[in-house]
């Protein structure tokens, strides 16, 4: 099957820099010039995975995050079982180097990319295409329809990784305390209470607003207008003006925990935050909780 040209946009390109943990990015051009390299796995992961069927690149295989990366019916992560699982249907190893990518300027592919590291696939095995699927259609690369052939490979996860996932019982105590950096990664409109879910989106609370003594960083402020992540003098100064401490233990929380994944990896290997992990049940949890205080504003 011939691939597919999209048309080209041509991109603001963003700013060269020096992140704390470079080698976690990888650009469009090296994917173009390694995609086919043995022990290298690539995975676009949406939400609407009709965007993989319209087209990919060459050898990535899909991941549908509704259906692939949670149980649905304890909403929940994949428990380790299913996490090997999945890995082995996707021909992954414990020696395979796994670059994400996919729809919503990579929100889905930091999930992914959380979850992995989560189960202690290696640091240095677990990459993001900078720019993700949006960059790679605007310079007119190659799309193609080809799905890959099941490939399967023997995987074992290990245990979960401390310290990268917080749960509501870590944040009641540090409510307004001021101890921990709290950042909300949701729209202006989601932390006031305006409104409780982004347009279309299906998963909701009961309540609007946000944890009390939260700070409210968008997602999407750490990007340039290609998608690709902003400088790290940039990304620090965001941090900081917003009133963060990178010194501090650092929690992040959107609505279902995709968004903050995505804030996550900025501060934990962009910036080098130290302590830092994200909270997926976010809002949907704890909108929805009996007796958990919220603010708006």
């Amino acid at each position: 099957m011939q691939p597919i040209r999209e048309s080209v946009i041509k991109p603001k390109m963003g700013t060269m820099t020096h992140y704390a943990h470079p080698d976690v990015l990888v650009s469009t051009e090296w994917v173009g010039r390694h995609q086919g390299d043995p022990g290298l796995r690539l995975l676009q992961v949406d939400v609407d995975t009709s965007a993989y069927d319209q087209g990919h690149i060459q050898g990535a295989f899909g991941v549908n995050w509704t259906s692939q990366l949670c149980d649905r019916v304890r909403r929940d992560l994949l428990t380790k079982e299913q996490f090997e699982r999945l890995c082995r249907e996707l021909g992954i190893d414990n020696r395979t180097t796994v670059i994400f990518y996919g729809d919503n300027h990579n929100w889905f592919a930091a999930y992914a990319l959380w979850q992995f590291r989560y189960y202690g696939h290696a640091e240095s095995q677990l990459k993001i295409m900078d720019g993700g699927r949006a960059k790679w259609m605007a310079e007119g690369r190659d799309l193609v329809q080809d799905v890959p052939a099941p490939i399967h490979a023997d995987y074992t996860a290990g245990d979960p990784t401390p310290g990268i996932r917080a749960f509501k019982d870590e944040i009641f105590p540090h409510l307004e305390t001021g101890a921990i950096n709290l950042v909300d990664v949701r729209s202006v409109a989601e932390y006031n209470g305006d409104v409780i879910a982004p347009p279309g989106m299906n998963e909701t609370a009961q309540r609007g607003g946000h944890i009390p003594g939260a700070i409210n960083i968008p997602w999407a402020q750490t990007l340039n207008e290609d998608g690709t992540f902003k400088s790290f003098d940039e990304l620090k100064v965001l941090f900081e003006q917003c009133g963060g401490d990178l010194t501090k233990k650092t929690i992040t929380y959107c609505r279902i925990g995709e968004r903050s994944s995505h804030t996550w990896f900025v501060l934990k290997y962009l910036l080098g935050a130290p302590d830092v992990s994200n909270y997926d049940g976010s809002w949907t949890e704890w909108g929805n909780l009996i007796g958990a205080p919220i603010e708006r504003s």
